[in-house]
């Protein structure tokens, strides 16, 4: 099964997310459609309107020149997404990407505001962190997640990071950074509306896309793919 995505809600929770933080009220649903804008309106009053978006690239595992590329659209928040990190995911990177068979691809899908932090956090220790973050996150994502509080996630978000070996200074000032949420934004939709991703977990193996599955179903794929 996959999780569905409503783009628009995506959008509008997640370009209101950054700025939440240095918030000193919690606002609900409702209120982050003016958060957005807000946001928007720090960005601009900071920097020109035609300031280039801050860079945004995609975390690889993997050879460069595996004869195989699979990226892997998924959401930190998405329960089938954290089911195929534990049953398929381990397998995948032990048998084919550890090996140069597959280059493999991770690309963040941001249903929720709480989704897009945790992305966020993730990119916050860098290259060498990110994969070690992210499978914290989706091993966690039933005690980090869990909360209604925003605060609460937060600093459970922050707790992951501590233990990734940062500290709260350098977490407060990634997830508060505004910019770069606005253009991880930005790359998220301009991904899914290219690759026509509509639910996650999406795997787009050489191009071709497929939905969630077991890890004996994509093993097929990829021996088929690596014959050929």
């Amino acid at each position: 099964m996959t999780q569905k995505l409503s783009l628009a809600a995506a959008l509008i929770l997640a370009l209101g997310a950054a700025l939440w933080l240095g918030q000193s009220r919690t606002p609900d649903v409702t209120d982050l459609g003016p958060l957005a804008a807000s946001a928007q309106e720090a960005t601009t009053a900071e920097a020109p309107a035609t300031a280039p978006l801050a860079e945004v690239p995609d975390m690889i595992l993997g050879t460069a020149d595996a004869p195989v590329t699979l990226v892997e659209y998924a959401s930190y928040t998405c329960p089938h997404c954290a089911a195929f990190h534990e049953t398929v995911f381990k397998d995948l990177k032990k048998d084919y990407i550890d090996t140069g068979k597959v280059k493999f691809v991770f690309r963040e899908v941001y249903f929720d505001r709480y989704g897009l932090w945790a992305a966020m956090v993730a990119r916050c220790g860098g290259e060498t962190r990110y994969f070690g973050i992210s499978s914290m996150l989706f091993e966690r994502q039933k005690e980090w997640a869990a909360s209604d509080d925003p605060a609460v996630v937060v600093e459970n978000l922050k707790k992951i990071g501590r233990s990734a070996g940062m500290d709260d200074a350098t977490l407060q000032a990634c997830m508060e950074n505004a910019p770069m949420a606005e253009a991880m934004v930005a790359r998220f939709q301009e991904n899914m509306e290219k690759d026509k991703v509509e639910g996650t977990p999406t795997l787009i193996i050489d191009g071709v896309s497929h939905s969630n599955m077991s890890y004996e179903d994509l093993k097929v794929i990829l021996d088929e793919k690596l014959a050929g």
